[in-house]
């Protein structure tokens, strides 16, 4: 636990129907400033509730949510019940609206991790007059030029994994072909599977590659294979990075509204997952934000989480203030 922060505590959980069969699992502790909290993936889920040591919450009202499908959503993704055509951005912003209004929340601090800083992009986009302020670590927009790099680019670093990864792909009876088609559209297909074994054969495939190159400069070592999440998050990702993201335009493409919002970014430079230059092209387009480049990390480490949680003390001291004008 961060020194100088209160334990983590829920105090109030639930599951909220978001329509078409499917609830979306949110938690809440402490008080004071709203603030949502993003994970990444797309299918991460909250896990342990780690996060919420990223603010005092005698100062903020933390609010988690497992985004539909994943965690303690439900029905997760995978299963025959879950509508995974449903499953898109827009339909992910129009579930965190159903919960603000649910919860009784006027506006927000919005802070998300990798994926969970596309959503929440996407989402202060959409709804601008609810964001307070915004802080993000590992910052990724989901274009196709970052999906491309990380699912096929960065594997020149990388090339016994990447062999075997695009192999898998190769020998599955998809007609994939290295080169001839994008890795990603093959590995969504598989994860579409009803055969459970091909679908978790895939999913392993798929995690092996995410745990060769997204530890570099993180200061953690992934474990294992999770039966029961990890299928799930490859299931998500493969959906989402094969669709752009459910984006059009994409958030570079429309950073306008973020204007007069405040923010904080954090990168790491040695993040070879998702390089720098795409937090510094949200920051280079979002006039007022801040830009905070960690030089020894990579997609996540120990400084930067220490910059996240002063990144939200120092939000809440501006918001709090009494000329604050949001």
């Amino acid at each position: 636990m961060t020194a100088g922060l209160p334990a983590a505590r829920t105090t109030r959980s639930g599951l909220l129907d978001v329509g078409s069969g499917q609830s979306m699992y949110w938690e809440e502790t402490g008080s004071g400033l709203p603030a949502l909290y993003l994970h990444g993936g797309p299918g991460a889920g909250l896990g342990r509730g780690g996060y919420v040591e990223r603010f005092d919450r005698t100062r903020y009202r933390v609010i988690g949510v497992d985004q539909r499908g994943c965690g303690r959503s439900l029905p997760p993704a995978g299963d025959p019940a879950h509508d995974l055509d449903g499953n898109t951005t827009p339909r992910l912003i129009a579930d965190l609206e159903l919960l603000r209004i649910h919860l009784g929340v006027e506006a927000w601090v919005l802070n998300g991790v990798s994926w969970g800083a596309t959503l929440a992009l996407a989402y202060a986009q959409a709804h601008p007059e609810r964001v307070l302020g915004i802080v993000l670590m590992a910052v990724t927009t989901t274009r196709r030029a970052e999906v491309d790099w990380i699912t096929e680019t960065v594997g020149a670093l990388y090339p016994e994994d990447w062999d075997r990864f695009a192999a898998f792909a190769e020998n599955a009876g998809v007609g994939y072909r290295r080169g001839e088609g994008r890795i990603v559209e093959a590995y969504a297909q598989l994860l579409r599977s009803p055969d459970p074994a091909a679908h978790d054969a895939a999913a392993r495939a798929w995690m092996a590659w995410e745990h060769a190159h997204i530890g570099i400069g993180s200061g953690r070592s992934d474990g294992p294979f999770d039966p029961v999440r990890d299928p799930v998050m490859a299931t998500l990702i493969t959906h989402y990075w094969s669709h752009d993201a459910f984006l059009d335009p994409p958030v570079l493409g429309r950073m306008d509204p973020l204007s007069g919002i405040p923010g904080v970014l954090i990168h790491g430079r040695l993040d070879v997952s998702g390089p720098v230059i795409t937090a510094w092209r949200v920051h280079r387009s979002w006039p007022g934000s801040e830009l905070i480049v960690e030089e020894t990390e990579g997609h996540g480490g120990p400084r930067m989480v220490q910059a996240w949680t002063e990144a939200n003390a120092r939000l809440a001291d501006r918001l709090t203030r009494p000329e604050a004008p949001r």
